[in-house]
């Protein structure tokens, strides 16, 4: 994901629902050189990243990480990210790109959601809200959400997808493959998007590294080369390919993932086919018990 959004020193980065800060301290890895002047270095160290996480521990482990990664003052506040008003967003409170994996579930109060223009008690709803609106104009934004988002027909998942389109150029998706995130039990995608301008075209990546995904064989940076490579061009594979907006549904804003060169499914079979199928073969193994018994 940072490999895409490419941050520069100078940019301000920003994960709302930071964790243990993975994001940041990752960013921070790729910034860093040994030649940056004293200027740069002071505003790697004070003015590029900053964070918020609701949860105590998770909050205290973060702001370690990042001292453990050599960022002296972390700007991580202990906060609920979704306690603000996205509509109180002012441009000083903006910044240049958001990374983020925030978490899934659908347990937000109804207080909660009236923060929102588009209410829903999914919480990636609501934080996906929240960074638009964090970005600046002509930030790139890179959020990991639940791929159903693409897809679901509530009336909250089409109006955000509707938002998306219209104030952001979502112009790549990565379909992650299934178990990528263990315990999360929900295969995920990552939307890559950059705000100010409506989409016209979507490119998508389905990420396969010829393997099941668990504990011992997590994904790795080798399994990631060619969507790099690829995403830079936006170039068609047998794992890529582009949809212009102009096809896709309003009604429904249905953005599912599918890979046009992958093979067809099979037809599925109407149920009178299937008890046909099922009646046939009870008679052809009527017809060979009864030639078993005709041998004894």
């Amino acid at each position: 994901m940072i490999k895409v959004v490419q941050p520069q020193i100078g940019e301000t980065l920003y994960d709302g629902a930071c964790g243990s800060a993975g994001f940041l301290c990752e960013a921070w890895e790729h910034l860093r050189r040994d030649d940056l002047s004293a200027k740069d270095w002071d505003i790697l160290q004070r003015k590029t990243f900053y964070g918020q996480e609701k949860k105590s521990l998770a909050y205290v482990l973060g702001v370690m990480n990042m001292i453990l990664h050599g960022i002296d003052a972390p700007n991580i506040r202990h906060a609920n990210t979704l306690s603000e008003n996205v509509m109180d967003i002012q441009q000083k409170d903006r910044h240049d790109i958001v990374l983020a994996n925030p978490p899934f579930g659908s347990g937000e109060r109804k207080e909660v959601q009236q923060h929102f223009p588009i209410r829903s008690s999914e919480t990636a709803y609501l934080f996906l809200q929240h960074f638009i609106r964090k970005l600046k104009a002509g930030g790139r934004g890179a959020v990991v959400i639940k791929n159903t988002f693409l897809s679901n027909t509530d009336n909250a998942s089409v109006e955000l997808r509707r938002e998306l389109l219209a104030h952001c150029n979502l112009h790549t998706v990565l379909d992650c493959p299934g178990g990528t995130f263990q315990g999360a039990g929900v295969k995920t995608v990552v939307l890559f998007f950059d705000k100010g301008a409506p989409t016209r075209s979507i490119w998508y990546y389905q990420l396969d590294p010829g393997r099941s995904m668990g504990k011992t064989t997590p994904l790795n940076d080798a399994d990631l080369v060619e969507f790099v490579e690829l995403q830079k061009t936006k170039a068609g594979s047998e794992k890529s390919w582009t949809v212009n907006v102009a096809d896709v549904d309003l009604a429904t804003c249905d953005l599912s993932v599918k890979n046009p060169h992958a093979p067809e499914a099979a037809p599925q079979r109407t149920p009178q086919q299937i008890i046909d199928d099922m009646l046939a073969r009870d008679v052809e193994t009527a017809q060979l018990l009864a030639q078993v018994r005709e041998m004894l």
